[in-house]
């Protein structure tokens, strides 16, 4: 059992940096890879990227990628996401979620993921 609590979510301007936490309890937390996702009001919820569990691998989403950074600290427990230059298409309720660290696990699916956190609010102003 993994319990996920996201935090760091507000309101950011156009160009504007925020940094995701997803803090993880559980005593597997280093075995898991863990997921970011994003669902904007109106739309289904959409992936934004992966960190497998030595922190070694890491994936982003095309409409993310080098703007996007996702690090982990396994001592925490902690998933960070580090947002910049953010864009108004950025808004959206974000998730982490954890899934087994196995090739038999597509990264890219939510399906994959067996634990989820509640989500926190980023809303990006124009």
């Amino acid at each position: 059992q993994v319990n996920l609590v996201e935090s760091g979510g507000g309101l950011v301007q156009v160009g504007g940096s925020l940094m995701l936490s997803c803090a993880a309890s559980g005593r597997t937390f280093s075995g898991y890879a863990f997921g970011w996702f994003r669902q904007a009001p109106g739309k289904e919820r959409e992936y934004v990227g992966f960190i497998r569990r030595d922190g070694s691998v890491t994936d982003y989403a095309t409409s993310v990628k080098g703007r996007f950074a996702i690090s982990r600290d396994n001592s925490l427990k902690t998933i960070y996401l580090q947002m910049n230059t953010l864009k108004p298409e950025d808004t959206a309720v974000y998730y982490c979620a954890a899934a087994p660290d196995s090739e038999w696990y597509d990264l890219i699916r939510e399906s994959s993921y067996y634990y989820w956190g509640q989500g926190t609010q980023v809303t990006v102003s124009a």
